[in-house]
Formats: structure tokens, C-alpha cells, sequence
């Protein structure tokens, strides 16, 4: 499984997203998968799994099938998440 963290970087709530990141990383030795929803691959993978809303956590089984989704903030916790990865 994975998790993968949609945020635009140019944003109010990025900061909040970079320190999640790295309290992620911290707490458990896992790198979330970031990706950027202007971008072409960013935008079919919104489309693919309905987000509209960022940030958004998307918890993704090996075969790529939706688990869990988090919209918005506040961000899940991190053992919530840590689960998935």
C-alpha cells in the first residue's frame, strides 16, 4: 500500500504540509509520495480518484484501489496514515 499527499506548494496551507512531511518521516523512517495537481500526471490522478480539495491524502492499495481519502485540512494524524505506507 501507499499514501500519496496532492498540494499545490505555492499555497497558504504548504507549510503545513512540508512540516507533516517531515514529522511523517521523522516518526516513522517513510517518505510520502507528493504530487502536484497541474501537473498532466497530477491532473488524470485527481480525475482517476475525485479530489478536488487540497491537501489531500490519498491511501492507495498495490493495485491502486482507493483505501482511505483525507481532504482538507486539519491532516490526518500521522499514525492514521502510517498505516498505509
Amino acid at each position: 500500500m501507499k499514501a500519496i499527499v496532492v498540494y499545490k506548494e505555492e499555497t497558504d496551507y504548504a507549510r503545513e504540509v512540508i512540516d507533516y512531511l517531515r514529522d511523517f518521516k521523522r516518526q516513522t523512517g517513510h517518505d510520502l509520495e507528493t504530487m502536484n495537481p497541474d501537473t498532466p500526471d497530477g491532473t488524470d490522478f485527481c480525475r482517476t480518484y475525485d479530489i478536488v480539495e487540497y491537501p489531500s491524502i490519498v491511501a492507495l492499495s498495490d493495485d491502486g484501489v482507493l483505501q482511505n481519502l483525507w481532504r482538507g485540512t486539519p491532516l490526518p494524524t500521522i499514525s492514521e496514515v502510517s498505516y498505509y505506507v
